[in-house]
């Protein structure tokens, strides 16, 4: 490459848990390293160690290298470092953080979404303690949310994040690019144990049949048995459309999610509270998951100063159908959560209609009834989905049948 200096990371008064790297390669001289750090005299020894053994890694053993600190952990000045590295050489090595035992866990295709927490990719201070709120979810989002000049560092920066960061048993989400941008950067995540890829702007079931593809290669390579789900997330007009196409197109899909902000201006209008316009986009979505006993996931709520309009937002929400919503702040987490927390006449009535199935099953009848009314196994099924619900949330005990009879 002609580039003989470049820079990566984020300089500014207001950045923590970061550092801005400036690399540029000489002729001779040796590795100089010019590190300004607020905890130079504790760590400054092992920072240059650290710095050093990632420019020999990838054979660089002529240069100057700056870097500012604002707190950095490891895996972000390994990331930044990465990133000046590969803007100046070409090559496809990866220098590597050890991974977290902490985080070697899969997930279900059914397990809870109601909350999942959006993180702007290249902002490592987020990423640090997002596990410690406790959303069903965390995304390390590669998409809108990066500068389009930003977005390799952000996706060294997620692929270190997933191997180095406790995320609390949180599903590890990660929202790609959409389009080819998107296959190109599956090979820095999947190896890495991601949970779950929110799919942006799917328009098309062809597009997951790539992924899946693509993914299939990726782990066959590496030897990675981990399952990894797919929520593609619909858009446009188009999307909404392609709903149950796009569902269908994988096993691996587990839920649909709406993005209403690009799909009010794909239409031409303004998104309303009441939200009115996108009501046939969102019922379509809800329509299709629950076809095929996937979950369907509304779109985020933008004010995070509102959180009496984000509670009954949700209700609304969850009296269409839906099973969880996107959070912008963490203070929408617990919000989300309470509810579609099933209410306490939901619970009890579901602990009557389940009480009666295990009675009616104890002696061997065909035929479930409570009180006079007979109750159909689709019943039944929802009643066990609500009990479940209530147990996972620490609203009933898991021996509440006993208590209950």
């Amino acid at each position: 490459m002609d580039n003989k200096i470049a820079e990566a990371g984020n300089l500014g008064p207001k950045v923590r848990s970061d550092c801005h790297v400036k690399l540029e390669l000489t002729k001779e001289n040796g590795l100089q390293i010019e590190l300004k750090s607020k905890v130079e005299s504790m760590y400054g020894k092992s920072i240059r160690a650290l710095i050093e053994k990632e420019l020999k890694f990838f054979g660089i053993e002529n240069a100057v290298i700056e870097v500012t600190d604002r707190g950095a952990l490891e895996h972000v000045l390994m990331a930044r470092i990465e990133t000046a590295v590969k803007k100046l050489i070409d090559t496809d090595l990866e220098f590597l953080p050890e991974f977290l035992p902490e985080n070697n866990y899969g997930t279900a295709k059914d397990q809870f979404r109601f909350s999942r927490l959006y993180l702007p990719g290249n902002s490592p201070s987020m990423m640090i303690n997002a596990g410690v709120h406790q959303p069903n979810g965390i995304i390390l989002d590669l998409e809108d949310s990066v500068a389009q000049d930003k977005k390799t560092e952000a996706l060294h920066l997620i692929r270190n994040s997933l191997r180095a960061v406790n995320f609390y048993g949180a599903e590890r989400m990660v929202r790609i690019n959409q389009g080819k941008k998107g296959i190109r950067e599956l090979k820095h995540i999947i190896p890495h144990n991601v949970n779950l890829l929110l799919i942006p702007k799917c328009e098309s079931g062809a597009y997951i049949k790539k992924l899946d593809k693509k993914i299939n290669k990726i782990k066959k390579e590496h030897k990675i048995s981990n399952q990894t789900f797919y929520m593609p997330i619909i858009e446009s007009a188009m999307g909404v459309e392609k709903a149950f196409e796009i569902a269908t197109a994988s096993p691996n899909v587990v839920s649909l999610a709406v993005g209403l902000e690009d799909f009010t201006a794909d239409l031409g209008v303004s998104r309303t509270l009441e939200a009115n316009e996108s009501f046939y986009a969102r019922t379509r979505v809800i329509n299709a998951c629950k076809s095929i006993g996937i979950q369907p996931i509304d779109s985020v709520f933008s004010d995070v100063g509102d959180m009496e309009g984000l509670y009954n937002t949700v209700k609304k929400a969850r009296s269409l159908g839906f099973e969880g919503m996107g959070c912008i702040h963490p203070r929408q987490i617990q919000v989300i959560e309470n509810a579609f927390a099933p209410e306490e006449s939901e619970i009890l009535k579901a602990k009557k209609i389940v009480a009666a199935f295990e009675d009616a099953t104890a002696k061997g009848l065909g035929v479930v009834s409570l009180g006079t009314k007979m109750i159909d196994p689709p019943v039944v099924k929802r009643a066990q989905k609500t009990i479940n619900l209530a147990v996972k949330l620490n609203l009933l005990s898991e021996n509440w049948l006993k208590e209950f009879n």
